[in-house]
């Protein structure tokens, strides 16, 4: 008796641990219904926004066309940034990484960074580490807006 019991709550214990694992998979997993309707200009200025409640300053949201591949202008502790904003419904690939390589060229800026609901391609992934790209993705985007 003493065994089962004691195997009963050891089953259960690995129970709740694998669907809390499930959970934590499941929610780094979703993208936020908040951008389920947005279209891509409307991100754009939702992620400006998001940046200046982070303490970036002279925060600029470019214009549509000729924009070279730049969504977004801005400073933080005097560094500054060229941010290229995805939002897709699929994970994002090398020719957003390549846009924020040359439009943080372009404006002249010291970073560039790719901001996303989604996430990365692997390809993606690497491109952005030799061509020094900061990737945001959607799980890092969460995490900005549940910080206070």
């Amino acid at each position: 008796m003493f065994i089962n019991l004691k195997t009963g709550i050891l089953a259960a214990v690995l129970l709740l641990f694998i669907v809390i694992i499930a959970v934590l998979v499941f929610r780094r997993r979703r993208r936020p219904a908040l951008f389920e309707d947005m279209e891509g200009h409307e991100f754009e200025y939702f992620c400006a926004d998001l940046l200046r409640q982070k303490g970036f300053m002279e925060v600029e949201v470019t214009k549509g066309s000729g924009d070279y591949g730049i969504d977004i202008l801005a400073e933080k502790d005097g560094i500054t940034y060229a941010v290229q904003c995805k939002c897709y419904t699929a994970p994002v690939g090398v020719k957003a990484i390549q846009e924020a390589y040359a439009g943080r060229d372009y404006y002249d800026r010291m970073v560039g960074a790719v901001m996303t609901n989604q996430y990365f391609t692997a390809p993606a992934v690497e491109a952005a580490k030799k061509l020094k790209i900061l990737l945001w993705d959607g799980g890092y985007l969460e995490g900005m807006m549940e910080e206070g």
